[in-house]
């Protein structure tokens, strides 16, 4: 079964219905769970808990991402802020992953409810085996009752593989599990048009992203010991409401209050139909290693978004890439309008252009009779 079926919107199109909603995506930053001294602070986890308790109690399957593992293994290591290179990282993810599942695991049995700790990279949800596994695996845990906390692998992460934050995480899994709406939490209540201190207005809802392009949201690593800041999340929302997916951005703080559909924080409205997991990260995360340039015939092929892209529509290659990076696709004139996870490796491609599948299995031999891109690994800008 293809992985790009056609989704429609979300049924979920206000804040007020956000107590319907039957699949929930609920994402808390590490600046809303550590404590000023450093570590997990019980007081605001419990408080998380018991609010996405009462939204499970109803009958709503919540997903939580989670940060804050990193910051959990600080005190433990001895260390007094965020290292900065990146195997510290991985040992205080290492060290502190245990201990914020613990404590999550104590305190939503409190409430009846068992956790499972997934954790994720990007590759997980870039090649489509591990995607398929990381789907079925998921679905199967909110079938049994268990509510899964997931967080990116930080303990083997590296730069080049990595999300980058939790924001863009969360809103993966929205689309990979089609939740009815995306949460993100942080110590920030609202997107604001200025910074608050300065007289900044809250923005109650934003229907689309060209009302942001006033708006000054910093530079991202502002909120201290995490990676992200009001700009991710703002990506993070764009990424998924232009997908299909609505979301809420607020405060931890606000949680219960967002939980029971009340007017916090800010609203994204969805936008378009929804998308794979898989699109999105190749629409938007994905960094692509090289270029193939095609005819008329290709684009409108590959812009059908039912046909996979043959060898037979490439008209040049440029860019060092192997089997399975990420390239972009341009129309004849240099226009990019599609990325994809490409087939063959560069130095193989240029000796294949223009030629038919027939003559490409006839000349080179049985392993060239696949597509370039095929249709799945494919996603339209």
């Amino acid at each position: 079964m293809s992985l790009r079926a056609t989704k429609t919107l979300s049924a979920i199109t206000l804040r007020s219905q956000l107590p319907q909603a039957q699949r929930l995506v609920v994402k808390v930053g590490s600046s809303s769970l550590t404590t000023m001294e450093g570590g997990i602070s019980h007081e605001r986890l419990k408080a998380l808990v018991d609010a996405l308790a009462m939204v499970a109690s109803r009958g709503t399957e919540v997903v939580l991402v989670s940060s804050g593992a990193m910051a959990a293994g600080f005190a433990p290591l001895g260390l007094a802020k965020r290292p900065k290179d990146l195997a510290t990282q991985q040992a205080a993810a290492a060290v502190g992953q245990g201990l914020l599942l613990a404590q999550y695991t104590n305190e939503f049995a409190t409430h009846g409810l068992t956790v499972a700790q997934v954790l994720l990279t990007a590759d997980d949800l870039s090649r489509r085996q591990s995607y398929t596994n990381a789907l079925r695996s998921l679905t199967r845990l909110l079938g049994l009752g268990v509510l899964p906390i997931i967080n990116e692998n930080d303990a083997v992460a590296t730069h080049e593989i990595r999300f980058g934050d939790n924001d863009r995480l969360a809103s993966l899994v929205a689309h990979l599990i089609k939740a009815d709406a995306l949460l993100l939490l942080s110590d920030v209540d609202s997107v604001y048009d200025a910074h608050p201190r300065h007289g900044g207005n809250r923005i109650p809802v934003i229907k689309h992203p060209r009302e942001l392009d006033a708006v000054n949201l910093g530079t991202a690593g502002e909120a201290g010991v995490g990676t992200g800041g009001m700009i991710t999340k703002v990506e993070a929302a764009v990424m998924s409401s232009s997908s299909g997916i609505p979301v809420l951005v607020t405060s931890a703080d606000n949680a219960a209050q967002a939980l029971a559909g009340n007017d916090v924080g800010t609203w994204f409205a969805a936008r378009n139909t929804r998308r794979s997991a898989r699109d999105v990260w190749l629409a938007h995360l994905a960094s692509p290693q090289g270029k193939l340039t095609v005819d008329a015939g290709a684009t409108r092929a590959v812009r059908s978004g039912e046909n996979s892209l043959l060898a037979a529509g490439i008209t040049a290659v440029s860019g060092d890439f192997e089997a399975g990076d990420a390239v972009e696709i341009c129309d004849q004139h240099g226009k990019v309008f599609a990325r994809g996870l490409v087939n063959y490796a560069s130095h193989e491609l240029p000796a294949m252009l223009g030629r038919t599948t027939n003559q490409l299995t006839t000349w080179l031999g049985e392993g060239y009779e696949r597509s370039v891109i095929h249709v799945d690994d494919l996603a339209l800008l």
